[in-house]
């Protein structure tokens, strides 16, 4: 299992845009359309990395927590789905149903956005404020698969919480690790 970090894109970075299909209806959808009104967290996932696997279900809890409080929540797989068919889109449709995914799920199938945002890992995450400048990058919380600690989402919430109460986020923050994303040749 690779351990890639993540490259910490600088905080104050405005969201890039981006038009990608929503996998779960079928249908491109855009930055605007699903940012939040008081902030958007975007990860950066896949159907098969075993961290992703490890903390599906904290990801779903948590966009169930927050969207009710005007935080939007987007998914994106930039992954080489040629080199690694089990990223398809068909089955990344399959994995937010069974995951409980109340947010889209969303396939990059250029990477152009993934190299956007300077994403190297699944799972990577971004929370932009309300007016879409970046204000926490890195890992959800401690837990990996393996290392005995629970997936609660900490520092991701932590994030969120103080966004929400409109304090300064700790500039403290460390690199997700994951898989790397499976970039085309």
């Amino acid at each position: 299992m690779a351990r890639t970090l993540s490259n910490m894109l600088p905080l104050g970075t405005t969201a890039p845009d981006f038009n990608l299909l929503n996998t779960r209806t079928e249908e491109h959808v855009n930055l605007n359309e699903l940012k939040g009104n008081k902030g958007t967290v975007i990860a950066f996932i896949c159907n098969h990395c075993p961290f992703v696997k490890h903390i599906n279900p904290q990801l779903a809890k948590l966009a169930k927590d927050y969207e009710a409080k005007e935080i939007g929540f987007v998914a994106i797989s930039s992954n080489d789905v040629e080199n690694y068919p089990q990223d398809a889109p068909h089955l990344m449709k399959q994995t937010a149903v069974e995951e409980g995914y109340t947010f889209p799920y969303l396939y990059d199938e250029t990477q152009e956005v993934g190299k956007k945002y300077d994403a190297a890992c699944t799972p990577d995450f971004y929370l932009f404020d309300a007016n879409l400048q970046l204000a926490y990058r890195g890992q959800l919380d401690d837990s990996r698969p393996g290392n005995g600690i629970p997936v609660t989402g900490k520092d991701l919430r932590n994030a969120i919480n103080a966004l929400l109460q409109n304090k300064k986020i700790d500039e403290n923050q460390k690199p997700s690790i994951g898989c790397n994303i499976k970039w085309k040749k």
